[in-house]
């Protein structure tokens, strides 16, 4: 039996399917960063017996969480930004200023990924002190930070050369600065 041809619509589709996991993947990371929090709360000054491990278990899930989000979960909408000057601009310009920045954004990612894949790399020989985990494992979500980073701004410039509508996500929220 052959496999039938990813059409558009499919790769659309399978796109919003594994963005949703994405969303799922980062909810279980905040909900185990909770768990882990309440814990060492409640065994802390409940109970009078600290737990080290719960500790290490809150950084894991915040740092995978906040790189996790940054690389998958937000759209260009919805990141952080400095816009006073390019909302005052015509659209032409913020094109112009979006492929910049995105260009810029992407060589300076690329020029750092061997030394941070290294650095992840070297990490192999180190381990957090109560789970013992390979604290490779625990900074490796930077790398996927980092390509994943690269990948939307790439098509971030594309589509502002391209003459694409520049916004990706839902419009901001009525009150919000």
């Amino acid at each position: 039996m052959q496999a039938e041809p990813m059409g558009p619509d499919r790769l659309a589709a399978t796109a919003r399917w594994l963005l949703r996991r994405a969303d799922d993947f980062a909810v279980v990371l905040m909900a185990l960063m909770f768990v882990s929090f309440l814990l060492q709360i409640a065994f802390r000054y409940v109970l009078y017996q600290p737990l080290g491990w719960t500790e290490e278990v809150t950084v894991l899930c915040w740092v995978w969480v906040v790189l996790w989000c940054a690389a998958l979960v937000l759209s260009d909408r919805e990141e952080i930004r400095f816009d006073i000057i390019y909302t005052l601009v015509p659209p032409g310009v913020q094109r112009a200023f979006t492929v910049l920045a995105s260009v810029a954004f992407v060589v300076l990612l690329l020029i750092s990924l061997p030394a941070s894949w290294n650095y992840v790399a070297f990490m192999k020989r180190e381990h957090t002190a109560y789970l013992h985990m390979r604290l490779d494992v625990m900074y490796s979500v930077y790398v996927l930070f980092v390509v994943a980073c690269v990948a939307k701004h790439v098509w971030i410039a594309w589509q502002a050369l391209t003459g694409k509508p520049l916004d990706d996500g839902p419009p901001p929220a009525e009150n919000q600065v």
